[in-house]
């Protein structure tokens, strides 16, 4: 709490990177069933979870609680639309090309986009949307990102094996 308080972008960005790194180990270990961790990707995700996911969200859901200052459940619904039909499309694609060039793969950014993007979305509306309701309507908005985080270890498998898949060819 005093962490949070004192330094709150980077107790979350250390947080979502813990979460990042713990989810891409799940998939890997359970998921893709890999006989050793790849180490390179581990760390790629989990620096992503440092830089991009923790800031950008402590950021977003700062903005968004400014933004719509309606209280009670009309306030939590318009953030709630605004978070998962504004942002979360525009951020998963953002996460998905920033991973795959970090990952030394470029040219594959636009056919990841292409087999992963939808489908990725369809998936973080369907675990994000139920969560996000409760969390904006009852989670106060400095521990919104923590409160998100416990859902975001199951998110960041599911992001992680999404991420990894091979681009099927055309």
């Amino acid at each position: 709490m005093t962490l949070l308080a004192k330094y709150p972008v980077m107790t979350k960005a250390v947080t979502s990177a813990l979460l990042t790194l713990v989810g891409d180990v799940i998939c890997q270990l359970v998921i893709d069933q890999v006989p050793s961790l790849d180490l390179k990707r581990t760390f790629t995700f989990t620096l992503l979870g440092l830089v991009l996911v923790g800031p950008t969200l402590h950021f977003w859901y700062l903005y968004l609680s400014n933004l719509v200052t309606a209280p009670g459940a009309s306030g939590a619904f318009l953030r709630l639309f605004l978070d998962q039909f504004l942002f979360s499309p525009i951020f998963i694609g953002t996460f998905l090309s920033t991973l795959v060039t970090l990952e030394g793969r470029p040219s594959h950014v636009i056919p990841k986009l292409k087999q992963e993007w939808f489908s990725s979305v369809v998936a973080n509306w369907q675990l994000w949307i139920p969560f996000q309701f409760l969390n904006f309507r009852f989670v106060p908005q400095q521990f919104q990102v923590l409160a998100a985080n416990f859902i975001a270890l199951i998110w960041n498998v599911i992001l992680s094996y999404k991420a990894h898949k091979e681009v099927v060819a055309k």
